[in-house]
Protein backbone atom coordinates (compact mmCIF):
# COMPACT_ATOMS: atom_id res chain seq x y z
CA UNK A 1 0.00 0.00 0.00
CA UNK A 2 2.88 2.42 0.02
CA UNK A 3 3.26 2.36 -3.47
CA UNK A 4 1.13 5.25 -5.21
CA UNK A 5 -1.47 2.87 -7.05
CA UNK A 6 -4.68 1.04 -5.62
CA UNK A 7 -7.31 -0.50 -6.75
CA UNK A 8 -10.20 2.03 -5.63
CA UNK A 9 -9.54 5.47 -4.57
CA UNK A 10 -12.87 7.33 -2.62
CA UNK A 11 -12.52 10.84 -2.47
CA UNK A 12 -13.83 12.26 0.76
CA UNK A 13 -13.92 10.63 4.17
CA UNK A 14 -17.43 11.00 4.97
CA UNK A 15 -20.64 9.84 5.56
CA UNK A 16 -20.47 7.68 2.06
CA UNK A 17 -16.93 7.54 2.04
CA UNK A 18 -16.75 5.16 5.08
CA UNK A 19 -19.42 3.24 4.05
CA UNK A 20 -17.43 2.88 0.64
CA UNK A 21 -14.07 1.95 2.25
CA UNK A 22 -15.60 -0.64 4.88
CA UNK A 23 -17.84 -2.49 1.74
CA UNK A 24 -14.81 -2.18 -1.02
CA UNK A 25 -11.77 -3.57 1.24
CA UNK A 26 -13.95 -6.49 3.13
CA UNK A 27 -12.96 -9.48 0.71
CA UNK A 28 -9.11 -8.40 0.72
CA UNK A 29 -9.59 -9.18 -2.72
CA UNK A 30 -9.16 -4.62 -3.87
CA UNK A 31 -7.27 -2.00 -2.20
CA UNK A 32 -8.85 0.91 -0.91
CA UNK A 33 -7.73 4.40 -0.40
CA UNK A 34 -9.71 6.93 1.46
CA UNK A 35 -8.66 10.77 1.04
CA UNK A 36 -10.01 12.44 3.91
CA UNK A 37 -9.28 16.18 3.61
CA UNK A 38 -9.91 17.08 7.59
CA UNK A 39 -8.33 15.77 10.19
CA UNK A 40 -9.10 12.24 12.63
CA UNK A 41 -12.47 11.99 14.27
CA UNK A 42 -10.71 12.82 17.78
CA UNK A 43 -12.14 15.38 19.30
CA UNK A 44 -14.25 14.60 21.70
CA UNK A 45 -17.03 17.10 20.50
CA UNK A 46 -17.73 15.08 18.15
CA UNK A 47 -18.55 11.61 20.10
CA UNK A 48 -20.74 13.71 22.33
CA UNK A 49 -24.37 13.81 21.11
CA UNK A 50 -24.74 16.94 22.20
CA UNK A 51 -21.57 18.16 21.51
CA UNK A 52 -22.91 19.39 17.50
CA UNK A 53 -23.45 22.78 19.45
CA UNK A 54 -19.49 23.11 19.48
CA UNK A 55 -18.57 21.69 16.04
CA UNK A 56 -21.70 24.34 14.09
CA UNK A 57 -18.94 26.86 13.82
CA UNK A 58 -15.45 24.61 14.35
CA UNK A 59 -12.85 26.35 12.32
CA UNK A 60 -11.02 22.72 11.89
CA UNK A 61 -13.74 20.70 11.77
CA UNK A 62 -16.36 21.92 9.66
CA UNK A 63 -15.79 23.70 6.37
CA UNK A 64 -18.08 26.38 7.12
CA UNK A 65 -19.23 27.87 3.72
CA UNK A 66 -21.17 30.36 3.09
CA UNK A 67 -23.98 30.99 0.02
CA UNK A 68 -23.88 34.02 -2.12
CA UNK A 69 -26.23 36.75 -0.46
CA UNK A 70 -29.81 35.37 -1.57
CA UNK A 71 -31.81 37.74 -2.97
CA UNK A 72 -35.20 36.26 -1.78
CA UNK A 73 -33.65 35.74 2.03
CA UNK A 74 -33.30 39.78 2.29
CA UNK A 75 -29.92 39.83 0.50
CA UNK A 76 -28.27 37.32 3.21
CA UNK A 77 -25.48 34.98 3.06
CA UNK A 78 -26.47 31.74 4.31
CA UNK A 79 -24.24 29.67 6.78
CA UNK A 80 -23.59 25.83 5.37
CA UNK A 81 -21.71 23.83 7.83
CA UNK A 82 -20.44 20.44 6.30
CA UNK A 83 -18.70 17.90 7.94
CA UNK A 84 -14.66 18.02 7.43
CA UNK A 85 -13.18 15.26 9.33
CA UNK A 86 -13.59 11.52 9.38
CA UNK A 87 -17.51 10.79 9.17
CA UNK A 88 -18.23 14.16 7.72
CA UNK A 89 -21.03 15.37 8.18
CA UNK A 90 -22.21 12.41 9.92
CA UNK A 91 -19.78 13.53 12.97
CA UNK A 92 -21.20 16.82 13.50
CA UNK A 93 -24.91 16.73 12.33
CA UNK A 94 -27.79 16.21 14.60
CA UNK A 95 -28.10 12.54 14.73
CA UNK A 96 -32.06 12.44 12.98
CA UNK A 97 -32.55 9.21 11.36
CA UNK A 98 -34.91 9.56 8.73
CA UNK A 99 -35.16 7.33 5.43
CA UNK A 100 -38.04 9.72 3.48
CA UNK A 101 -40.56 8.73 2.43
CA UNK A 102 -41.43 5.43 -0.37
CA UNK A 103 -42.37 8.02 -3.04
CA UNK A 104 -39.52 9.71 -3.04
CA UNK A 105 -37.44 6.70 -4.10
CA UNK A 106 -40.05 5.61 -6.53
CA UNK A 107 -40.44 8.56 -8.43
CA UNK A 108 -36.83 8.64 -8.69
CA UNK A 109 -37.27 5.25 -10.39
CA UNK A 110 -40.46 6.86 -12.58
CA UNK A 111 -37.55 9.25 -13.46
CA UNK A 112 -35.41 6.52 -15.60
CA UNK A 113 -33.26 5.65 -12.53
CA UNK A 114 -33.73 1.50 -12.60
CA UNK A 115 -33.05 0.03 -9.50
CA UNK A 116 -33.96 2.45 -7.04
CA UNK A 117 -37.66 2.25 -6.27
CA UNK A 118 -38.32 1.72 -2.82
CA UNK A 119 -38.21 -1.94 -2.97
CA UNK A 120 -34.86 -1.50 -4.42
CA UNK A 121 -33.40 0.68 -1.82
CA UNK A 122 -34.99 -0.68 1.50
CA UNK A 123 -32.84 -4.14 1.82
CA UNK A 124 -29.92 -1.68 1.77
CA UNK A 125 -31.20 0.69 4.11
CA UNK A 126 -32.14 -2.86 6.67
CA UNK A 127 -28.38 -3.84 5.80
CA UNK A 128 -27.02 -0.60 7.08
CA UNK A 129 -29.35 -0.71 10.33
CA UNK A 130 -28.55 -2.06 13.66
CA UNK A 131 -31.93 -0.63 14.89
CA UNK A 132 -31.93 -0.87 19.04
CA UNK A 133 -35.68 -2.68 19.16
CA UNK A 134 -34.40 -4.97 16.99
CA UNK A 135 -34.64 -6.02 13.69
CA UNK A 136 -38.07 -6.37 11.97
CA UNK A 137 -39.71 -6.48 8.39
CA UNK A 138 -38.96 -2.85 8.25
CA UNK A 139 -35.37 -2.40 10.13
CA UNK A 140 -32.16 -4.20 10.66
CA UNK A 141 -31.07 -5.39 14.04
CA UNK A 142 -27.51 -6.55 12.80
CA UNK A 143 -26.11 -3.56 10.74
CA UNK A 144 -23.23 -1.49 11.75
CA UNK A 145 -24.82 1.63 11.92
CA UNK A 146 -26.64 2.18 15.46
CA UNK A 147 -30.35 3.83 15.68
CA UNK A 148 -31.35 3.89 19.26
CA UNK A 149 -34.65 5.33 20.59
CA UNK A 150 -34.61 8.50 22.98
CA UNK A 151 -35.51 6.75 26.24
CA UNK A 152 -36.91 9.29 28.78
CA UNK A 153 -39.87 11.11 27.72
CA UNK A 154 -40.13 14.76 27.97
CA UNK A 155 -42.54 16.70 29.59
CA UNK A 156 -42.77 19.28 27.11
CA UNK A 157 -42.01 16.72 24.02
CA UNK A 158 -45.39 15.23 25.43
CA UNK A 159 -47.20 18.02 25.39
CA UNK A 160 -46.25 18.81 21.43
CA UNK A 161 -47.19 15.28 20.99
CA UNK A 162 -50.81 16.10 22.53
CA UNK A 163 -51.15 19.25 20.38
CA UNK A 164 -50.77 17.90 17.37
CA UNK A 165 -53.40 15.04 18.05
CA UNK A 166 -55.94 17.63 18.66
CA UNK A 167 -54.99 19.39 15.07
CA UNK A 168 -55.23 15.66 13.72
CA UNK A 169 -51.70 13.97 12.86
CA UNK A 170 -51.37 10.77 14.63
CA UNK A 171 -48.75 9.72 17.45
CA UNK A 172 -46.40 6.63 15.85
CA UNK A 173 -43.16 5.74 17.60
CA UNK A 174 -41.48 4.82 13.59
CA UNK A 175 -40.51 7.75 11.02
CA UNK A 176 -39.48 5.19 9.42
CA UNK A 177 -42.04 2.14 9.02
CA UNK A 178 -43.64 3.10 5.56
CA UNK A 179 -46.30 5.77 6.51
CA UNK A 180 -44.22 8.66 7.40
CA UNK A 181 -47.25 11.17 9.04
CA UNK A 182 -47.40 11.64 12.80
CA UNK A 183 -45.74 13.49 15.84
CA UNK A 184 -43.59 11.36 18.06
CA UNK A 185 -39.87 11.16 19.28
CA UNK A 186 -36.48 11.02 17.00
CA UNK A 187 -34.40 7.55 16.77
CA UNK A 188 -31.18 8.89 16.65
CA UNK A 189 -27.81 8.05 15.30
CA UNK A 190 -26.56 6.44 18.72
CA UNK A 191 -25.04 3.58 20.48
CA UNK A 192 -25.16 3.49 24.31
CA UNK A 193 -24.72 7.72 24.90
CA UNK A 194 -22.35 8.09 22.25
CA UNK A 195 -22.70 9.35 18.22
CA UNK A 196 -22.44 6.33 15.97
CA UNK A 197 -21.18 8.52 12.99
CA UNK A 198 -20.29 6.20 9.51
CA UNK A 199 -16.74 6.24 10.62
CA UNK A 200 -17.54 4.86 13.87
CA UNK A 201 -20.08 2.46 12.35
CA UNK A 202 -17.91 1.33 9.24
CA UNK A 203 -14.60 2.56 9.17
CA UNK A 204 -12.65 1.91 12.63
CA UNK A 205 -13.88 -2.40 12.26
CA UNK A 206 -12.06 -1.94 9.04
CA UNK A 207 -8.76 0.22 10.41
CA UNK A 208 -6.59 -2.88 10.64
CA UNK A 209 -7.11 -4.11 7.32
CA UNK A 210 -3.45 -4.27 5.15
CA UNK A 211 -5.67 -3.57 2.21
CA UNK A 212 -6.92 -0.39 3.15
CA UNK A 213 -5.18 2.97 3.59
CA UNK A 214 -6.71 5.95 5.06
CA UNK A 215 -5.35 8.98 4.26
CA UNK A 216 -5.88 12.54 6.41
CA UNK A 217 -5.76 15.95 6.00
CA UNK A 218 -5.54 15.12 2.51
CA UNK A 219 -7.49 17.18 0.42
CA UNK A 220 -8.33 16.22 -3.69
CA UNK A 221 -7.66 18.92 -5.99
CA UNK A 222 -8.38 17.42 -8.81
CA UNK A 223 -9.07 14.14 -11.19
CA UNK A 224 -6.36 12.52 -13.16
CA UNK A 225 -7.71 11.65 -16.59
CA UNK A 226 -6.64 9.75 -19.45
CA UNK A 227 -8.78 10.84 -22.42
CA UNK A 228 -12.23 10.15 -21.00
CA UNK A 229 -10.89 8.08 -18.59
CA UNK A 230 -10.33 8.38 -14.66
CA UNK A 231 -6.84 6.87 -13.77
CA UNK A 232 -5.77 8.97 -10.83
CA UNK A 233 -6.63 11.68 -8.32
CA UNK A 234 -4.25 14.71 -7.45
CA UNK A 235 -4.19 16.01 -3.71
CA UNK A 236 -2.30 17.67 -1.54
CA UNK A 237 -1.29 16.96 2.09
CA UNK A 238 1.75 18.20 4.28
CA UNK A 239 1.95 21.15 2.00
CA UNK A 240 2.95 18.78 -1.15
CA UNK A 241 1.09 17.88 -4.14
CA UNK A 242 0.71 14.35 -4.51
CA UNK A 243 -0.48 12.17 -7.14
CA UNK A 244 -2.25 8.27 -6.67
CA UNK A 245 -3.71 6.39 -9.45
CA UNK A 246 -6.67 3.97 -9.85
CA UNK A 247 -6.89 0.95 -11.82
CA UNK A 248 -10.45 0.33 -10.99
CA UNK A 249 -12.02 3.44 -10.25
CA UNK A 250 -12.17 6.67 -8.67
CA UNK A 251 -14.98 7.21 -6.47
CA UNK A 252 -16.13 10.78 -5.46
CA UNK A 253 -17.96 11.16 -1.93
CA UNK A 254 -17.25 14.34 -1.22
CA UNK A 255 -20.33 15.44 -1.12
CA UNK A 256 -23.14 17.61 -3.09
CA UNK A 257 -20.61 20.35 -2.82
CA UNK A 258 -17.85 19.15 -3.56
CA UNK A 259 -18.26 16.46 -5.83
CA UNK A 260 -19.01 19.01 -8.66
CA UNK A 261 -16.60 21.06 -7.26
CA UNK A 262 -14.08 18.41 -8.28
CA UNK A 263 -15.47 17.91 -11.56
CA UNK A 264 -15.49 21.14 -12.50
CA UNK A 265 -11.72 21.90 -11.37
CA UNK A 266 -10.89 18.66 -13.85
CA UNK A 267 -12.54 20.02 -17.17
CA UNK A 268 -15.61 18.12 -15.94
CA UNK A 269 -18.94 19.96 -16.88
CA UNK A 270 -20.65 22.66 -18.32
CA UNK A 271 -18.02 23.72 -21.18
CA UNK A 272 -18.48 27.75 -21.55
CA UNK A 273 -18.24 28.08 -17.81
CA UNK A 274 -15.10 25.85 -17.66
CA UNK A 275 -13.95 27.94 -20.53
CA UNK A 276 -14.53 31.01 -18.47
CA UNK A 277 -12.13 29.80 -15.67
CA UNK A 278 -9.32 29.31 -18.42
CA UNK A 279 -10.05 25.18 -17.28
CA UNK A 280 -9.49 22.73 -20.05
CA UNK A 281 -12.75 21.39 -21.04
CA UNK A 282 -12.50 17.53 -20.91
CA UNK A 283 -16.07 16.47 -21.78
CA UNK A 284 -18.83 18.82 -21.47
CA UNK A 285 -21.41 17.51 -19.17
CA UNK A 286 -23.68 20.57 -18.76
CA UNK A 287 -25.52 19.23 -15.68
CA UNK A 288 -22.43 18.91 -13.13
CA UNK A 289 -23.09 21.64 -10.70
CA UNK A 290 -26.89 22.37 -11.33
CA UNK A 291 -30.04 21.05 -9.54
CA UNK A 292 -29.20 22.11 -5.89
CA UNK A 293 -31.80 21.25 -3.96
CA UNK A 294 -31.84 21.92 0.20
CA UNK A 295 -34.29 22.25 3.12
CA UNK A 296 -35.37 25.33 4.87
CA UNK A 297 -35.52 25.78 8.33
CA UNK A 298 -37.77 28.49 9.21
CA UNK A 299 -37.77 28.58 13.52
CA UNK A 300 -40.49 29.63 15.97
CA UNK A 301 -39.31 29.93 19.44
CA UNK A 302 -41.53 30.06 22.56
CA UNK A 303 -40.77 30.63 26.19
CA UNK A 304 -41.94 28.09 28.32
CA UNK A 305 -44.09 28.28 31.79
CA UNK A 306 -42.06 25.82 33.30
CA UNK A 307 -38.16 25.61 33.85
CA UNK A 308 -37.86 22.25 32.43
CA UNK A 309 -36.05 23.07 29.19
CA UNK A 310 -32.29 22.36 28.28
CA UNK A 311 -31.65 26.37 28.86
CA UNK A 312 -32.56 25.58 32.30
CA UNK A 313 -30.25 23.41 32.51
CA UNK A 314 -27.42 24.57 31.00
CA UNK A 315 -28.17 27.74 32.64
CA UNK A 316 -26.07 26.94 36.29
CA UNK A 317 -23.09 25.25 37.17
CA UNK A 318 -25.61 22.74 39.31
CA UNK A 319 -27.54 22.52 36.31
CA UNK A 320 -24.44 21.61 33.94
CA UNK A 321 -23.12 19.17 36.99
CA UNK A 322 -26.47 17.04 37.05
CA UNK A 323 -26.21 16.49 33.18
CA UNK A 324 -23.01 15.65 33.33
CA UNK A 325 -23.27 13.30 35.72
CA UNK A 326 -26.38 11.98 34.66
CA UNK A 327 -24.64 11.00 31.44
CA UNK A 328 -21.56 9.83 33.00
CA UNK A 329 -23.89 7.23 35.42
CA UNK A 330 -26.75 6.69 32.82
CA UNK A 331 -25.60 7.42 29.42
CA UNK A 332 -28.73 9.52 29.17
CA UNK A 333 -30.02 12.90 29.59
CA UNK A 334 -29.49 15.76 27.23
CA UNK A 335 -25.85 15.15 26.33
CA UNK A 336 -27.06 11.68 25.10
CA UNK A 337 -29.71 12.97 22.85
CA UNK A 338 -28.45 16.30 21.54
CA UNK A 339 -31.13 19.06 20.95
CA UNK A 340 -34.15 17.90 18.94
CA UNK A 341 -35.81 15.09 20.46
CA UNK A 342 -39.40 15.16 18.88
CA UNK A 343 -40.57 15.05 15.17
CA UNK A 344 -43.61 15.87 13.30
CA UNK A 345 -44.34 14.98 9.64
CA UNK A 346 -48.11 16.48 8.44
CA UNK A 347 -49.48 18.19 5.24
CA UNK A 348 -50.10 21.83 4.92
CA UNK A 349 -51.20 22.71 1.45
CA UNK A 350 -54.74 21.59 0.10
CA UNK A 351 -54.95 18.21 -1.79
CA UNK A 352 -54.08 14.73 -1.97
CA UNK A 353 -50.73 13.75 -1.08
CA UNK A 354 -47.71 12.58 1.59
CA UNK A 355 -46.20 14.66 4.39
CA UNK A 356 -45.13 18.20 2.62
CA UNK A 357 -43.45 19.55 5.99
CA UNK A 358 -41.31 18.27 8.96
CA UNK A 359 -40.19 19.27 12.19
CA UNK A 360 -37.57 19.41 14.03
CA UNK A 361 -38.48 20.28 17.89
CA UNK A 362 -35.53 21.36 20.10
CA UNK A 363 -35.98 21.80 24.36
CA UNK A 364 -33.91 24.69 23.79
CA UNK A 365 -33.83 27.72 21.96
CA UNK A 366 -31.30 30.40 21.23
CA UNK A 367 -30.61 33.12 18.83
CA UNK A 368 -29.03 30.54 15.97
CA UNK A 369 -28.43 26.93 15.81
CA UNK A 370 -24.93 26.63 18.02
CA UNK A 371 -25.36 29.37 19.72
CA UNK A 372 -25.79 30.27 23.50
CA UNK A 373 -29.17 29.31 24.52
CA UNK A 374 -31.55 32.00 25.62
CA UNK A 375 -31.66 32.93 29.81
CA UNK A 376 -34.69 31.81 29.73
CA UNK A 377 -36.82 29.34 29.45
CA UNK A 378 -37.54 28.22 25.83
CA UNK A 379 -38.25 26.01 23.22
CA UNK A 380 -38.02 25.59 19.08
CA UNK A 381 -40.48 24.68 16.52
CA UNK A 382 -38.06 24.26 12.85
CA UNK A 383 -40.34 23.87 10.02
CA UNK A 384 -39.17 23.21 6.47
CA UNK A 385 -40.69 22.17 3.39
CA UNK A 386 -40.24 18.55 2.26
CA UNK A 387 -39.81 18.88 -1.07
CA UNK A 388 -38.77 22.14 -2.24
CA UNK A 389 -39.33 23.31 -6.46
CA UNK A 390 -36.62 26.07 -6.02
CA UNK A 391 -33.21 24.63 -8.08
CA UNK A 392 -29.74 26.57 -6.95
CA UNK A 393 -26.09 26.37 -8.54
CA UNK A 394 -22.65 25.04 -7.49
CA UNK A 395 -20.07 26.46 -9.97
CA UNK A 396 -16.33 27.54 -9.32
CA UNK A 397 -15.20 30.96 -8.03
CA UNK A 398 -11.86 30.44 -9.95
CA UNK A 399 -9.37 27.86 -10.89
CA UNK A 400 -8.27 27.60 -7.21
CA UNK A 401 -8.96 24.07 -5.83
CA UNK A 402 -8.73 25.81 -2.18
CA UNK A 403 -11.19 28.02 -3.22
CA UNK A 404 -14.96 27.20 -1.59
CA UNK A 405 -17.13 27.25 -4.51
CA UNK A 406 -20.04 29.43 -5.19
CA UNK A 407 -23.26 27.86 -3.94
CA UNK A 408 -26.55 29.95 -4.51
CA UNK A 409 -29.40 28.38 -3.27
CA UNK A 410 -31.84 30.07 -4.86
CA UNK A 411 -34.29 29.60 -1.82
CA UNK A 412 -38.53 30.44 -1.99
CA UNK A 413 -38.11 31.01 -5.93
CA UNK A 414 -41.34 29.32 -6.55
CA UNK A 415 -44.92 29.99 -5.68
CA UNK A 416 -45.32 26.95 -4.13
CA UNK A 417 -42.43 26.94 -2.08
CA UNK A 418 -43.33 30.12 -0.60
CA UNK A 419 -46.81 29.22 0.20
CA UNK A 420 -45.48 26.20 1.43
CA UNK A 421 -43.35 27.95 3.76
CA UNK A 422 -46.52 30.47 5.42
CA UNK A 423 -48.93 27.42 5.89
CA UNK A 424 -45.74 25.83 7.72
CA UNK A 425 -45.29 28.53 10.16
CA UNK A 426 -48.84 29.20 10.40
CA UNK A 427 -49.36 25.43 11.34
CA UNK A 428 -46.74 25.89 13.95
CA UNK A 429 -48.82 28.35 15.37
CA UNK A 430 -51.72 26.37 15.45
CA UNK A 431 -49.66 24.28 17.31
CA UNK A 432 -48.84 25.92 19.88
CA UNK A 433 -52.36 27.29 20.85
CA UNK A 434 -53.83 23.77 21.55
CA UNK A 435 -55.51 23.10 24.84
CA UNK A 436 -52.62 20.36 25.60
CA UNK A 437 -49.63 23.14 25.25
CA UNK A 438 -51.93 25.82 27.75
CA UNK A 439 -49.94 25.37 30.83
CA UNK A 440 -46.44 25.00 29.05
CA UNK A 441 -46.14 27.71 26.29
CA UNK A 442 -46.35 31.49 28.08
CA UNK A 443 -45.41 33.69 24.98
CA UNK A 444 -43.95 33.76 21.49
CA UNK A 445 -40.66 35.10 20.88
CA UNK A 446 -40.13 34.58 17.65
CA UNK A 447 -41.46 35.88 15.25
CA UNK A 448 -43.52 37.36 17.81
CA UNK A 449 -47.39 38.56 18.33
CA UNK A 450 -47.08 41.62 15.97
CA UNK A 451 -45.91 39.70 13.13
CA UNK A 452 -49.29 38.69 11.26
CA UNK A 453 -50.65 38.17 7.84
CA UNK A 454 -49.30 35.93 4.79
CA UNK A 455 -47.23 38.84 4.19
CA UNK A 456 -45.26 39.25 6.88
CA UNK A 457 -45.05 35.88 7.79
CA UNK A 458 -42.96 35.34 3.89
CA UNK A 459 -40.82 38.55 5.51
CA UNK A 460 -40.02 36.65 8.73
CA UNK A 461 -38.90 33.51 6.19
CA UNK A 462 -37.08 35.31 4.44
CA UNK A 463 -34.93 37.41 7.37
CA UNK A 464 -34.60 34.52 9.64
CA UNK A 465 -34.60 31.17 7.37
CA UNK A 466 -31.50 29.10 7.46
CA UNK A 467 -30.28 25.89 5.79
CA UNK A 468 -31.34 22.69 7.94
CA UNK A 469 -28.16 21.19 6.38
CA UNK A 470 -29.20 19.18 3.23
CA UNK A 471 -27.94 20.20 0.01
CA UNK A 472 -28.36 17.62 -2.51
CA UNK A 473 -29.09 17.43 -6.47
CA UNK A 474 -26.20 18.69 -8.00
CA UNK A 475 -24.60 15.64 -9.90
CA UNK A 476 -27.97 13.86 -10.40
CA UNK A 477 -28.60 10.22 -11.60
CA UNK A 478 -30.67 10.09 -15.07
CA UNK A 479 -30.87 9.71 -18.74
CA UNK A 480 -31.69 13.35 -19.73
CA UNK A 481 -29.70 15.82 -21.11
CA UNK A 482 -28.60 17.27 -17.56
CA UNK A 483 -27.52 14.14 -15.60
CA UNK A 484 -24.57 13.68 -14.28
CA UNK A 485 -24.34 9.81 -13.24
CA UNK A 486 -26.61 6.81 -14.83
CA UNK A 487 -28.42 4.93 -12.46
CA UNK A 488 -25.04 2.56 -11.34
CA UNK A 489 -23.72 6.43 -10.47
CA UNK A 490 -20.86 6.27 -13.35
CA UNK A 491 -20.02 9.38 -14.57
CA UNK A 492 -21.88 9.90 -18.16
CA UNK A 493 -19.25 10.50 -20.79
CA UNK A 494 -16.09 9.50 -18.34
CA UNK A 495 -14.63 5.66 -17.77
CA UNK A 496 -13.91 4.14 -14.37
CA UNK A 497 -15.32 7.20 -12.58
CA UNK A 498 -18.35 6.93 -9.93
CA UNK A 499 -20.26 9.98 -7.50
CA UNK A 500 -21.68 8.61 -4.83
CA UNK A 501 -23.06 11.01 -1.90
CA UNK A 502 -26.10 13.22 -1.82
CA UNK A 503 -25.62 15.03 -4.85
CA UNK A 504 -26.72 12.18 -7.10
CA UNK A 505 -30.15 12.60 -5.84
CA UNK A 506 -32.45 13.90 -8.75
CA UNK A 507 -34.80 15.58 -6.30
CA UNK A 508 -34.73 16.06 -2.37
CA UNK A 509 -35.98 13.35 -0.13
CA UNK A 510 -38.39 14.18 2.23
CA UNK A 511 -36.50 14.44 5.57
CA UNK A 512 -33.12 14.11 6.86
CA UNK A 513 -30.26 12.96 4.34
CA UNK A 514 -28.03 11.16 6.92
CA UNK A 515 -29.58 7.56 6.61
CA UNK A 516 -30.51 8.09 2.73
CA UNK A 517 -26.35 8.30 1.65
CA UNK A 518 -25.93 5.51 3.80
CA UNK A 519 -28.32 3.67 2.30
CA UNK A 520 -26.51 5.07 -1.83
CA UNK A 521 -23.04 3.71 -0.47
CA UNK A 522 -23.96 0.55 0.60
CA UNK A 523 -26.01 -0.08 -2.51
CA UNK A 524 -23.09 1.47 -4.43
CA UNK A 525 -20.81 -0.52 -3.14
CA UNK A 526 -23.09 -3.59 -4.25
CA UNK A 527 -23.16 -1.79 -7.93
CA UNK A 528 -19.09 -1.33 -8.09
CA UNK A 529 -18.28 -4.82 -6.81
CA UNK A 530 -20.88 -6.56 -9.08
CA UNK A 531 -19.32 -4.66 -11.67
CA UNK A 532 -15.45 -5.29 -11.22
CA UNK A 533 -16.94 -8.89 -11.08
CA UNK A 534 -18.62 -8.49 -14.65
CA UNK A 535 -14.74 -7.44 -15.76
CA UNK A 536 -13.21 -10.25 -14.58
CA UNK A 537 -15.56 -12.50 -15.83
CA UNK A 538 -15.59 -11.12 -18.95
CA UNK A 539 -19.37 -10.25 -19.24
CA UNK A 540 -20.51 -6.70 -20.07
CA UNK A 541 -21.74 -4.43 -17.58
CA UNK A 542 -25.33 -3.82 -17.63
CA UNK A 543 -27.93 -2.24 -15.30
CA UNK A 544 -30.33 -3.97 -13.37
CA UNK A 545 -33.52 -3.10 -11.97
CA UNK A 546 -33.60 -6.49 -9.63
CA UNK A 547 -33.95 -5.74 -5.53
CA UNK A 548 -30.67 -6.90 -4.04
CA UNK A 549 -31.39 -9.98 -1.70
CA UNK A 550 -30.04 -9.79 2.17
CA UNK A 551 -26.45 -9.41 1.54
CA UNK A 552 -24.37 -10.88 4.40
CA UNK A 553 -22.59 -8.16 6.19
CA UNK A 554 -18.71 -7.26 5.68
CA UNK A 555 -18.51 -6.37 9.28
CA UNK A 556 -20.38 -6.52 12.43
CA UNK A 557 -21.05 -3.75 14.60
CA UNK A 558 -18.13 -3.83 17.46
Amino acid sequence: MQRAEVDYVVVGGGTAGCVLANRLSADGRHSVLLLEAGPRDSSPWIHLPIGYGKTMFHKTLNWGFYTEAEPAMAGRKIYWPRGRTLGGSSSINGLIFVRGQAEDYDHWAELGNAGWSWDDVLPYFIRSEHNSRGAGPAHGGDGPLWCSDIEHKHELIEGIIDGARELGVPRTADFNGGDQEGVGYYQLFTRKGWRCSTAVAYLDPARGRPNLRIEVEAQATGLILDGRRAVGVRYRQGGEIREVRARREVVLAAGALQSPQLLLLSGIGPAGALAAQGIEVRHDLPGVGENLQDHLQIRLMYKVAKPITTNDELATLHGKAKIGLQWLLTRSGPLAVGINQGGLFTRVMPGPGTPDVQFHFATLSADMAGAKPHAWSGCTFSVCQLRPESRGTVTLRNADPFEAPVMRANYLATETDRQCTVEGIKFARRLAATKALSGLISEEHRPGRDIQGDDALLSFARETGATIFHPSGTCKMGNDDMAVTDARLRVHGIANLRVVDCSIMPTLISGNTSAPVVMIAEKASDMILADARARTDGQPVQVSSQAPGRPALAEAHH
